[in-house]
Order: structure tokens, then sequence, then C-alpha cells
């Protein structure tokens, strides 16, 4: 058979010619995995005290909220009728892990990762409901609920509770984005979903998308601003990015080993679809450019004295580099994992299209709206601690001489 005419080649089953989850499937563990990220970047610093990373915390914060609004987009737009959700709310059925995906979200979105950033801008906003007028006071007393309690007693206090439902979120991250690779793991038909590392494959690729992210937002957010980027807090999270690295790449080396250690009936067809189909989207955008390209630059910075205006270059095309290597991961999971039939002897395509409710606009515009979001969050809560706000600072401050006063007082 004649793959431009059957756009399949070998023998396959009628219900296989064509893909059932398309380009927004691939979307949606990509968008969940850089929310978890993000979040887990954010917690080095409230739980686990690296002040080195203080300068990317609440931009950390406002990055995973803005993807996380988005997150279930893509599959509102796969149904037929994104109306029926709400039916799991209605109807929870707790053998199906799609439908208790619902109530993880909810869990992490109102219980949260809101509940922390309320926490952490309350008293600024209680100060910047004095300073500023018009819609963004309004804004301001609206979300604090007109409260205006800022002793020491009331920020100690905020602080304290952040900190345990910082506590209390890094669990839920590790399910939000651990449960799309149960998904795909416990697909026992399906020879190439079926691991028992998927899930924990699915959650070291996220913290490594999410920390590559706020990475480069910072120093994009820093140059738009005409600010110096803090290169302490790059050359911390950037080692941080390589350690995720390593463990994630380990962890997909160990999947691979496995498979060709035990050499399964489905081993030959799926050793050709990667050496085939997926050569250019596996192993060239995921393994190579995705993974070892930028584990060898990042490690450079330890082993070698490199300038810091190189450095950040070079931290920026590696931030990209891990973020297309990750959504081609989720590309190779999604779309490859259904380019092979179940009868192990032929092999189906997939064509993106272009427009349609499926097609590549509608996965573009998706991926633009959490930036959109954000761009509104950072001006109504702006993140920015810049390089003469004091360490210790918990909050972050657009005024250097708000940040000098604490340090002086407390110095006497």
């Amino acid at each position: 058979m004649h793959e431009a005419a059957y756009a399949f080649t070998g023998y396959i089953y009628p219900n296989e010619a064509k893909l059932l989850w398309s380009v927004l499937i691939v979307l949606y563990p990509y968008i969940t995995g850089l929310v978890a990220g993000a979040f887990i970047l954010a917690s080095l610093l409230s739980v686990f005290r690296v002040k080195a990373v203080h300068p990317t915390y609440r931009l950390a914060l406002l990055t995973s909220l803005s993807f996380l609004l988005v997150a279930t987009l893509p599959l509102l737009a796969h149904l037929g009728h994104p109306e029926r959700s709400f039916e799991i709310f209605v109807t929870p059925h707790t053998s199906s892990a799609m439908a208790m995906f619902g109530f993880v979200y909810a869990w992490y979105l109102m219980l949260v990762l809101c509940v922390e950033i309320w926490f952490e801008y309350r008293a600024d906003m209680v100060r910047w409901a004095g300073e500023c007028k018009g819609l963004k006071r309004l804004i301001y007393r609206i979300i604090t609920l007109w409260d205006d309690d800022t002793s020491p007693r009331s920020v100690q206090m905020d602080h304290k509770i952040a900190y345990a439902v910082t506590v209390i979120g890094i669990p839920s991250a590790f399910l939000l984005h651990g449960y799309v690779g149960f998904i795909f793991g416990s697909v026992k038909a399906n020879p190439y979903w079926a691991s028992v590392l998927m899930p924990v494959v699915f959650l070291f690729s996220a913290i490594v998308s999410g920390i590559a992210l706020v990475l480069l937002l910072y120093q994009v957010t820093a140059h738009l601003r005409w600010k110096k980027a803090d290169m302490a807090c790059l050359d911390t999270v950037g080692r941080y990015l390589l350690y995720a690295l390593i463990v994630d790449f380990a962890l997909e080396g160990l999947d691979v080993i496995h498979r060709i250690y035990v050499a399964e009936e489905s081993f030959d067809i799926l050793s050709l679809m990667v050496t085939g189909k997926l050569f250019l989207t596996l192993v060239i955008a995921q393994v190579l450019l995705g993974g070892l390209v930028p584990m060898l630059a990042l490690a450079s910075t330890l082993v070698f004295r490199i300038p810091d205006k190189t450095r950040q270059w070079l931290y920026v095309v590696v931030s990209l580099l891990v973020l297309q290597g990750i959504f081609f991961m989720r590309w190779n999971v999604v779309i490859g994992g259904q380019l092979f039939s179940k009868s192990l002897l032929g092999f189906t395509t997939y064509k993106l299209d272009i427009a349609g409710r499926e097609g590549a606009m509608v996965a573009l515009i998706i991926m633009g709206l959490p930036f959109i979001i954000l761009t509104v969050l950072t001006w109504l809560l702006p993140p920015w601690v810049d390089n003469d706000a004091a360490p210790g600072d918990h909050g972050a401050t657009d005024k250097p001489e708000a940040a000098a006063v604490p340090a002086q007082a407390s110095a006497k």
C-alpha cells in the first residue's frame, strides 16, 4: 500500500487509520507540566530556603497560575460538547483518572495556588491600595476583602500560612501532573505507553520544563524593564535545571534500557517507529537538542569560567532547547503511541492541520493565552525583585528605598 495514497503502511485495523488524540492532547500534559514545574521552583525559596532564587519566587507563582487557568482548554477544545465537562463535578466517578482530574485541578487552583498568592501579596496589596487610585485601588480593596492590617504580627502570620500551603502544594503539584503519566502508563493495550515509569518520567520532565520557562521569563522580563538580571539567581536556577535534567534523562534512559532488555513482541515495531517516523522528533529534537546539548551547556558553566553576558545568552538558549525538547517528548508519547497498529504489522500517519478545531492555529492561541494572562497579573501584582532589594525580604518592590528601610532598622 502506498503511504501517500492511503496514509498508512503495512496492516492496520480500520479504526486506526485516523488518530483520535491530536496536538491538543499534546498541549494538555505540556501545559500542566509547566504549572507543576514552576510551582516546584517557587517552593525552593518558601520551603527549602534557597535564597538565591528569591528574584524568581513571585514570578514562578504567577507563571504557575497563568498556565493553570489555561490547562483545561486543550481538553475542552478537543471535546465535541465541552459543556458536558460539568458532569465530572456533578457525578464524580472515582474509577476514572480523567474524571478525578477535575477535583485535583479545582483543589490545586482554589485551595493551593490562589491561597498562597493571596497570603504572599496581601500586605503589599494593602499598601498598594493606599498608594493607587481608580480601578487598581478598587481591585486591591476587593481582593484583600477591605483588610488594612499590615502589622508585623499579621505579616508574619501571612508568611506562616503561605509556607504551610506550599508544603501542601508540593505533593499536590506532583499529583496534578503525575496523574497524566498515570493515564498513559495504565493503558495496557498500548505497549508504547504501558510502563510503570511513565508517571515518574512525566513528573520530572514537568519539573524540567517549568524551571526552564521561569528561567527564560525572568531574563526576558528583566530585559524589558531595563534591569540587570541577578547572576547568582540565574546560576542557581541553572544548576537546579541541570540536576532535574540529569534525573529526567536517567529515568528515560532506564525505561529504554528496560524495554531493550525485556524485548517483548512489540519491540520490533517500536524500534522501526523510533528509527523512522519518530527519528526527528525523538532522537534529534528530544534526546539530542532537548537533553544532551542543554546538559553539556549547563555543565560547562560549572567547569569553565564563562563571562556573565555569555552565560545569560547560554541560559536563554538552553531554556528554549529544553522547552522544545519537553514539548516533543509529549508529542512522541501522545502521537507516537498512536502511529503503530495494535496488529504490530503497520503504521498510520498524523497530519497536523493549520485551521480547524484541533489545528495548529488553535494550539498556538491556547499556548499564547497564558502569556497574556501573565502580563495582566504582573501589571496587577508586580513580582519584580531587583538587585538592590534586601536578600531576606520576602516581598517584591519597585522602589529600592522601600527595601532599604527594613535593612537599616535591623542594623540598629
